[in-house]
């Protein structure tokens, strides 16, 4: 049974800007997914969550299929918002903005991951951007969260052109390549950049 649409609202949504769109995570995505994803391995493991496999293993399609339907349950429920990210009709990352929270706080937690391939040119910003005002628009959130390590200094250089202000540091907050990392967490309210996000990459905010 489908949860009630009220409970999710913004959500199932394709977000685009040029060359980059953005959509829910699709069945016949496992493929392309896994290969993106093993060709950015040294790329990303840095950053990624501990695993209790082998890279190779978890990023199977089979493993991807396990994974969307995992997430996809926990989007009806309206606790997340899974984008896969696109640039020229390639899939080249995702953006989630997880943890969401009804109620006085209103608020998620935004990740993100982009293929290397495609990096420096504006395309994680673009997307986050894009995910951002359609949080603080159709989602009806009032603070979007990104907790970043502080060894991910390019991380770090893009939610802060993007208007992100950081407000403090966690301690050994999550279990990520292999141990406790410390993280900076960073906010943006929606009230903070009126004139929206996507207009503040327009106007230099790229990463």
């Amino acid at each position: 049974m489908l949860a009630d649409p009220a409970l999710r609202p913004g959500w199932p949504a394709t977000l685009r800007e040029g060359a980059v769109e953005l959509h829910p995570l699709r069945r016949s995505d496992a493929a392309e997914w896994s290969r993106v994803r093993l060709a950015n391995e040294d790329w990303l493991t840095r950053w990624e969550p501990s695993g209790n496999q082998p890279w190779a293993r978890r990023h199977t399609p089979t493993a991807y299929r396990a994974v969307r339907r995992r997430v996809l349950q926990r989007a009806r429920l309206g606790l997340t918002l899974p984008f896969t990210v696109r640039v020229d009709g390639r899939l080249a990352g995702q953006v989630t903005l997880d943890n969401v929270v009804r109620g006085a706080m209103r608020s998620g937690n935004i990740g993100y991951w982009i293929d290397r391939s495609v990096s420096g040119r504006g395309v994680a910003s673009l997307a986050v951007a894009l995910v951002c005002d359609h949080a603080f628009g159709p989602v009806g959130l009032h603070r979007v969260q990104a907790d970043i390590r502080p060894e991910n200094g390019p991380s770090q250089r893009l939610v802060e052109r993007l208007g992100f202000q950081r407000e403090g540091l966690f301690r050994r907050y999550l279990d990520i390549d292999g141990d406790w990392r410390d993280h900076y967490t960073y906010a943006l309210l929606a009230e903070d950049l009126p004139g929206g996000v996507v207009a503040r990459w327009r106007a230099g905010g790229r990463g």
